[in-house]
């Protein structure tokens, strides 16, 4: 028998692992292998699944993380919501090492990378708003309670990478409303929303971006150093968040495909 979560958590940059007591499962998907095995176990009474986006050796750089298999697999799994940490560079001063951010929006400045499960047929989803309200409550009441002071809304600006971003582009992405910076929060917030899954990120600042101050430009070390350091407060949020999401969803995610004629069955 398959086994079963309702929740998911895809660990970002610094963060391989997450539940105690898990077991492992391989799981096939139409689009290939997930970026790693997933891993479940019961927190607070919910069966809850752990995939860590880049693997757990972080094998994966952020334009070829395979986003696709990631979703289709938790989705196959049972899962309806999704918390996603990741590491982010503040556009901001006052958005500094150390900030936690809850997004409310996002800037798509990638290219090349597939994002979307539909290449044919007529499916276009609404994606005006796109993390999930109810999850994004949830969240910042449970930074709130870990007495965490996590930053309400501001504008995720997603890159390509793996580069990190020049100076000019640091502050253009300041001047079109960018409040964080990161190289994986899309594809993945669309690719949930056409599973019609609850997606909310929690942003880790870890750097403030090379446009903000004019001292030397960030470096991977300082990332992983500062993302290492808070790895304990994001662990106690997030196992407090999945504790706390409501065991039904009454919000606008779950009904993303509603009226849409698929050109396939969904997992």
């Amino acid at each position: 028998m398959r086994p079963t979560a309702d929740i998911a958590v895809i660990g970002g940059s610094g963060l391989y692992a997450l539940l105690e007591g898990a077991t492992e499962h391989q799981v096939e998907t139409p689009y290939g292998e997930p970026s790693d095995p997933v891993t479940i176990a019961e927190v607070g009474g919910r069966r809850v699944a752990f995939l860590p986006r880049h693997g757990r050796d972080h094998r994966h750089p952020p334009h070829l993380i395979p986003y696709r298999a990631n979703l289709w697999a938790l989705r196959s799994l049972g899962v309806r919501q999704v918390l996603a940490p990741c590491a982010v560079g503040g556009l901001r001063p006052e958005l500094g090492p150390g900030t936690f951010v809850v997004p409310d929006q996002l800037i798509d400045r990638t290219s090349g990378r597939v994002q979307t499960y539909y290449d044919r047929g007529a499916v276009h989803v609404t994606f005006a708003d796109p993390y999930c309200p109810v999850g994004r409550r949830t969240l910042l009441d449970a930074a709130a309670g870990r007495g965490v002071s996590a930053v309400d809304g501001g504008t995720m600006v997603v890159v390509e990478g793996p580069r990190f971003s020049t100076r000019a582009e640091s502050r253009w992405f300041t001047a079109i409303g960018g409040a964080v910076v990161n190289m994986t929060g899309h594809p993945e917030a669309v690719l949930a929303r056409e599973l019609a899954l609850c997606y909310t990120p929690i942003a880790l600042v870890t750097d403030l971006d090379a446009g903000v101050e004019s001292g030397e430009s960030v470096t991977q070390e300082e990332v992983f150093r500062v993302f290492g350091e808070n790895t304990d407060r994001l662990r106690g949020v997030l196992l407090d968040a999945v504790a706390a999401l409501p065991a039904g969803r009454d919000c606008p995610c779950g009904r993303a495909l509603d009226g849409i004629t698929l050109p396939f069955p969904l997992p």
